[in-house]
């Protein structure tokens, strides 16, 4: 039997119940894909952080319930968070190896933990039908495409409003992100993932990674403030430095436990 320490952490959240909950567990070793898959589907977040420890930082990976995705925000948070509050960890820096975008740091600064992520561009597309039916809407400013469907409304409460038929997306085969001005910050978002066991995502570092760039533009800003208006919400701290954007969030630990392999 093989036991494995368990975390489930609060991303982009300062208190238990708010943010984007991910599940962390630090390997000695690497596990067959297999098991870590397992364990992912049995954890039943929205993503797991694995993460190995190695000479020159960490080697990090992120699983949902169905697959190995190449890029996950609030659990790249999460696994920081631990590593930070859990482990002895005596710096302020973090530098995690991945296998699909290279290097990313992440910083600490009292309670903020700060995500050094690629810049994602997006280029507009005429909006696929499915895509407003499936949201529920006749229209919007705006229809972009990077990794993922980034639909650009007019206002806050129309992003708020929204009542999107998510399993009705499956066909597009991509996530879906939809933004638009704020009204106390920047600008808001909301995340929905068909197909996945989260059907809208709480709060989602990784589309921030094409938010930032997108707004920065949009506003003539480098430095920004958002908030992820799901149900259980989250404020993000957003600076766009061309190539690269830097995403600010707090965590908050809520369980500790041990996964026992046999």
């Amino acid at each position: 039997m093989q036991a494995i320490d368990f975390y489930m952490v609060d991303a982009f959240s300062q208190k238990t119940f708010g943010g984007n909950a991910a599940a962390v567990c630090p390997l000695v070793e690497w596990l067959p894909d297999a098991t870590l898959l397992a364990m992912a589907k049995q954890h039943n977040q929205s993503e797991t952080a694995f993460f190995v420890r190695t000479d020159s930082g960490f080697e990090l990976r992120w699983f949902t319930t169905q697959y190995e995705i190449n890029l996950c925000g609030h659990a790249t948070l999460a696994a920081a968070h631990v590593i930070f509050e859990h482990l002895d960890y005596p710096h302020t820096d973090i530098r995690f190896s991945t296998r699909f975008v290279g290097e990313l740091r992440v910083t600490r600064n009292g309670d903020w933990l700060t995500l050094d992520f690629p810049a994602w561009e997006t280029k507009p597309v005429d909006a696929p039908p499915l895509l407003l039916e499936s949201l529920g809407i006749n229209g919007c400013e705006e229809v972009r495409l990077g990794r993922d469907y980034l639909v650009v409304l007019k206002d806050e409460m129309q992003v708020r409003n929204l009542r999107p038929d998510i399993h009705a997306m499956l066909p597009l085969e991509k996530m879906v992100c939809v933004t638009a001005p704020g009204e106390q910050y920047d600008f808001v978002s909301r995340f929905f993932c068909p197909g996945e066991a989260v059907a809208e995502d709480p709060v989602t570092g990784s589309a921030h990674s094409m938010l930032i760039p997108y707004w920065g533009d949009k506003l003539g800003k480098t430095t920004m403030l958002a908030k992820q208006v799901s149900a259980r919400g989250g404020e993000l701290r957003c600076q766009w430095n061309g190539d690269r954007v830097l995403i600010g969030g707090q965590a908050a630990t809520y369980l500790i436990g041990k996964v026992m392999l046999r």
